[in-house]
């Protein structure tokens, strides 16, 4: 791992782990299930993706939207009465982008019994600018072994991303220089 305190090509200090880590919190209601009464996975989404946003939006210290999201699991249902948590911290940086790590919690609203891990997911942000122009970003300084590990996840996830985006690429031009797609 290279020293992030401070990019030197755009000279912006680094920001901790724990500067834009936060938690949002939802209590689930009818108006949130699916068929089967349970909450529909695009509710859970939806608050992956707003704390996601707001993580984003504090490390980056501006707006920033999504780009992907990869790895979206969901471990168990949620249900009507739940109190959701969604928590999520930027786990690495590149020169615009940004992994947001999210893993989402659940406990009955009117109990006291701990809450079980549901569900997570990884979403890549870019910051932008007034125009929608990608922007700088601070690198982000993992603080804990647990921070620092999911850093070097993050980087492997990158590049899964980036040769899995660089393969596709290459066969649709194959199989277009082929005249197969249009």
């Amino acid at each position: 791992m290279t020293d992030q305190a401070t990019r030197p090509e755009s000279g912006i200090p680094g920001k901790p782990t724990s500067a834009s880590r936060t938690t949002l919190s939802h209590i689930m209601t009818a108006s949130d299930t699916n068929l089967l009464g349970t909450v529909h996975g695009g509710v859970i989404m939806k608050l992956v993706d707003d704390a996601a946003g707001a993580v984003a939006g504090r490390h980056s210290g501006g707006p920033a939207v999504t780009a992907s999201m990869d790895e979206m699991v969901f471990l168990a249902p949620v249900r009507v009465g739940d109190l959701v948590h969604v928590r999520a911290q930027c786990n690495w940086t590149g020169r615009s982008s940004m992994e947001i790590g999210v893993r989402v919690l659940a406990e009955r609203w009117n109990e006291s019994t701990p809450a079980t891990q549901v569900g997570s997911a990884y979403l890549v942000f870019a910051a932008v600018d007034a125009d929608g122009r990608p922007r700088p970003v601070p690198p982000v300084i993992p603080e804990t072994e647990r921070d620092k590990r999911r850093y070097q996840e993050a980087q492997i996830r990158r590049t899964h991303r980036l040769a899995r985006r660089r393969e596709i690429q290459e066969l649709r031009e194959k199989r277009a220089a082929e005249g197969i797609d249009n």
